[in-house]
């Protein structure tokens, strides 16, 4: 029987090597790809795969949130996340989130299979390097946690660079409750404008520098 698998990544080229390599391995079949969060989460809802492999900083919706998103829309698939960020942040947040794995990605291709395996019988699976020194911190809480989802993703969408009325076209309120958040996020957070808003984001692993 196939394990079905689902990539999201906004790289053509990740995609495209995950692809390659993972079709050295005969029970493993990619059923679609994705390049930003929400598109993952449309696409993963209409496929169903059996596993979802998920980067973390993407545009428009990060994967933690598509991650959030999906265990609570399509609580049988499994996510793990892919990502550059071996910090305990990031860990904390993908778990919280609902993943079942977390790979770096420098993972070789038979440690991915071997992840992919594991989310598919409801293990978890961790990248050798970073299992012991985050595992520790898992319990440890985060600012991120004293936010609604729309305040996480909105959170994301300023720190990329969308105008308020931009923001409010892709999530579907007014400009003005778009403006609203900003002003509590700040509060909430102690934040003073815009560029702390941007360091907090990328520090707590909401978007990236790129």
């Amino acid at each position: 029987m196939h394990i079905t698998v689902f990539i999201a990544d906004d790289h053509p080229l990740i995609r495209d090597g995950l692809r390659s390599l993972l079709a050295a391995h005969a029970n493993i079949r990619i059923v679609g790809t994705a390049g930003n969060g929400r598109e993952a989460v449309r696409e993963v809802q209409r496929l169903r795969p059996d596993v979802v492999l998920m980067d973390i900083t993407m545009p428009e919706l990060n994967g933690i949130e598509a991650t959030r998103q999906l265990a609570e829309r399509c609580p049988s698939v499994k996510v793990i996340i892919l990502s550059v960020h071996a910090t305990v942040e990031h860990y904390y947040q993908a778990a919280r989130a609902g993943a079942r794995g977390y790979l770096l990605k420098e993972s070789a291709a038979e440690e991915v299979a071997a992840a992919i395996r594991a989310a598919h019988v409801g293990k978890r699976f961790v990248s050798a390097r970073i299992a012991e020194c985050l595992q520790t911190k898992l319990d440890a809480g985060s600012p991120i946690d004293s936010l609604s989802r729309r305040e996480r993703e909105i959170l994301q969408l300023v720190a990329e660079g969308h105008p308020s009325a931009e923001i409010a076209t892709l999530i579907s309120i007014s400009p003005k409750s778009v403006d609203t958040y900003r002003c509590r996020l700040m509060q909430k957070l102690g934040l003073r404008g815009l560029c702390d808003m941007v360091k907090f984001a990328i520090r707590h692993g909401l978007t990236s520098t790129e």
